[in-house]
């Protein structure tokens, strides 16, 4: 396995020499949210009679989406809230089940671990993602869809709730020490060229960009950041990501001496991908990365 390991930072650091990227980008569109008075929310089920699956409407803009290839080995996780990895899986079928959690499970546990340096890493979700042209995100009629809009899946309130939910006795104690949230996400064939996912710097986000969204499940109801368009976001993707590659993206952290605590993703159309491209297929993997004390 060939990672691209977090180079030795003070997190407080300047960020990367941003002006030097500018021929290497490709300007897309990305769906954010528009700006509203009332609190966004999203149903991820059909909503009671009288309500609207979600209240919140995007607004498009233009913007420079960056290649990373040239910055890989140089991107933390504690910096730019982002990495990426070359890292080939033995997995034969990423749509077999129990292949996914006797094989990929315990690779990604591996992949995170060497990246953060996390004393333990819980894997707790995984979603494939298969295009469908026209088909909305979240429907019975098929498969899981790419999550075009810019968002962040955990909150200052959500990340800490979910260790609560999920670590029963031990929350308490493991809140007590410096946790994240990671996920990796991989293309299940490739080259990637179909809704590939941009990422931005976390260094380049406003705590105002950040809007708390409720996400309302059949049994809970989660929070999630929706991301208002900021010119000064700095984004960047990994051009044709082939299946021995994968991001990993900082969701949460819980350190707040200047490290990376989110970094807001989203699907785009890149404009210069040819039109017999493989409709995208990715699985991405959320895991709880808990430091040493």
């Amino acid at each position: 396995m060939t990672l691209h390991r977090p180079i030795a930072i003070d997190p407080l650091a300047p960020v990367l020499a941003f002006e030097a990227l500018a021929s290497s980008s490709v300007d897309a569109e990305m769906d954010f949210l528009a700006p509203m008075r009332e609190r966004p929310y999203h149903y991820t089920f059909e909503p009671p009679p009288g309500e609207v699956r979600t209240n919140a409407a995007y607004a498009p803009h233009r913007v420079s989406i960056h290649d990373m290839r040239p910055l890989a080995g140089d991107l933390s996780l504690d910096r730019e809230g982002f990495a990426l990895v070359e890292s080939a899986s033995a997995v034969a079928d990423f749509y077999d089940e129990a292949e996914l959690r006797r094989v990929y499970y315990p690779e990604t546990e591996q992949i995170v671990a060497a990246a953060t340096g996390a004393e333990r890493v819980v894997i707790f979700d995984h979603t494939i993602r298969q295009r469908v042209p026209g088909l909305e995100d979240r429907t019975k009629a098929g498969p899981r869809q790419p999550a075009s809009r810019v968002h962040n899946d955990y909150t200052l309130r959500s990340g800490p709730q979910r260790v609560r939910d999920l670590m029963g006795a031990e929350a308490d104690t493991l809140l007590r020490r410096r946790f994240a949230v990671v996920n990796l996400w991989r293309p299940i064939r490739g080259p990637l060229r179909d809704a590939p996912l941009a990422v931005c710097d976390a260094g380049s986000v406003s705590s105002r960009d950040l809007i708390a969204s409720d996400q309302i499940y059949p049994d809970r109801r989660g929070e999630i950041y929706l991301v208002t368009h900021n010119p000064n976001q700095r984004w960047f993707y990994a051009p044709a990501m082939e299946r021995h590659e994968a991001l990993l993206l900082k969701c949460y952290d819980s350190a707040v001496d200047g490290t990376a605590r989110f970094a807001p993703h989203g699907a785009f159309e890149d404009p210069t991908a040819p039109d017999d491209i493989l409709p995208r297929e990715s699985i991405e993997i959320r895991t709880l990365v808990f430091y040493p004390e």
